[in-house]
């Protein structure tokens, strides 16, 4: 480790490879990886789930166990740690929030489990034998603990000069819960803040409002949040606070995500092999028990069934497009209005549609590397990692023009030069269904179609750019923290 390195403690309520259920745990399993490569030292903290084996990850137990203060009493709890990819990893290991649990989220008591966990990650610190510079808390499952930061541990020695980070994932989940948790944390201090409710407490806003800096995942997304309904209600503070708000674009784990080397794929292939991306292709419709036609366009998507993700727009949409010559094929879960949906969509049109509604990676990996055009229709999207890794596979990208889908994607009739997909500007089924109809013309030139393939397998989405950018942040901060305490 450089001399020159920050102590980081990276805090997520999900990370890869130990629990997913979104982007975010993407970003905490890669980015630690990345900021550790530029000789940083970066360690991961996290819940220890129901779900994360022990015998896969060779867990060590860290001394006995410690105590977090929680309403009138102390809960103990375990510290077990491991490492992946050269990144520490510590899991807060609890028997009752935590452990007996197999999912992450749903449960009515998520704000105290995340709460709960905030206050172990800070009881945590003395037990590390290691103190970092930076706490670089993410999304409002650990918003209390810039919250503590700001309010407590400015006026303690020992975590006086530690900064904090926020990043926002999602301004759409934002923890919201009555004021009785603040009691339960022992953070009874926290003030009211104007976007919060009479009598609750918002941790999204509160992490926001008391980071030294906050960071969102794409630069259009920290836009449209000051601006726009796409801040669900926080844009107000969020605009007090603009002098500190930042956008970074996500990167890709382009180790995991390589089609040269995944091992999920019937022909794995690069841009001087892309003819054998068909081999892909056939696979994938074979796999959809679809017929296996080179020269019928395939569109897939890999997605959470939510109004957000814009599939209140794929009914109309391919209800028309499917009398043509297209196929469809759809990997997700959500909603269960969606999903009969898609089973009503895919009784019609049996020889055209298939809808997977389950998580299913392996699947996920093949759909990239298998289809034509990649459907990203989201009403809102922060970042967006799906068409990057699209771009990757040499799937080429429809997308609707917000957050980081308009930082990464070059529509092909605005700039045909330097296209790498296709964008429409109105968050409508008439803008989408025009889109996908540009896109299905110029699939049919194959010259066309290969040079944005190329384009986009192009495109560096890789981590290195934007953990520079983190670690510009990280020192900002560091100084912010220096001046005002």
């Amino acid at each position: 480790m450089s001399a020159e390195g920050l102590k980081i403690l990276f805090l997520s309520a999900e990370a890869v490879p130990f629990a997913k259920v979104g982007g975010l745990a993407d970003v905490a399993g890669a980015l630690p990886k990345a900021l550790r490569a530029l000789g940083h030292d970066v360690r991961l903290m996290i819940p220890r789930y129901g779900s994360i084996r022990s015998d896969q990850f060779h867990f060590e137990r860290m001394g006995k166990p410690f105590p977090v203060p929680v309403g009138p009493r102390e809960e103990p709890v375990h510290l077990v740690t491991t490492t992946v990819d050269g990144v520490p990893a510590y899991l807060i290991w609890d028997e009752k929030f935590f452990s007996p649990r197999d999912r992450i989220y749903g449960f009515d008591d998520d704000p105290q489990r995340f709460t709960f966990f905030c206050r172990a990650a800070v009881a945590a610190l003395p037990v590390l034998g290691w103190t970092p510079d930076i706490l670089h808390a993410n999304d409002w499952h650990t918003g209390p603990v810039p919250t503590w930061l700001a309010y407590e541990g400015r006026y303690r020695p020992e975590y006086r000069h530690i900064a904090s980070v926020f990043t926002i994932h999602n301004i759409a989940y934002q923890g919201l819960c009555g004021r009785l948790i603040l009691t339960f944390a022992r953070m009874e201090y926290v003030k009211h803040l104007d976007v919060e409710p009479p009598g609750q407490v918002n941790w999204m806003a509160q992490g926001i409002a008391n980071a030294d800096l906050v960071t969102t995942v794409s630069p259009q997304y920290a836009r449209e949040i000051l601006e726009t309904e796409a801040a669900m209600g926080l844009s107000p503070l969020l605009r007090q606070r603009q002098d500190r708000l930042f956008g970074i674009l996500n990167g890709i784990d382009t180790d995991f995500w390589n089609p040269v080397t995944d091992p999920h794929l019937r022909q794995k292939f690069d841009l001087t092999t892309l003819r054998l991306r068909a081999v892909n292709k056939a696979a994938l419709q074979q796999e959809a028990h679809l017929p296996v036609r080179p020269d019928t366009p395939l569109i897939g998507m890999v997605t959470r069934l939510d109004a957000i993700k814009g599939i209140d727009l794929l009914t109309p949409v391919l209800a028309q497009l499917l009398q043509g010559d297209i196929q469809f094929v759809l990997l997700g879960m959500g909603q269960p209005e969606y999903h009969e949906q898609m089973e009503a969509l895919q009784a019609r049109f049996p020889d055209k549609v298939r809808a997977f509604l389950r998580f299913d990676d392996p699947l996920a990996h093949r759909i990239y590397a298998g289809c034509d055009i990649f459907l990203m229709p989201s009403r809102f999207e922060p970042c967006g990692l799906g068409q990057m890794i699209a771009m990757r596979y040499g799937a080429v990208p429809l997308v609707h023009r917000t957050g980081g889908l308009a930082d990464t994607v070059v529509d092909y009739h605005q700039r045909p030069d330097k296209a790498t997909g296709f964008v429409f500007e109105t968050f409508s089924p008439e803008d989408c269904l025009d889109a996908l109809q540009r896109a299905l013309r110029a699939w049919r030139d194959r010259d066309v179609w290969t040079a944005i393939q190329t384009r986009g397998m192009k495109t560096d989405f890789s981590w290195g750019s934007s953990a520079r950018k983190y670690v510009e942040i990280y020192q900002r901060a560091r100084q912010l923290t220096r001046t005002s305490r």
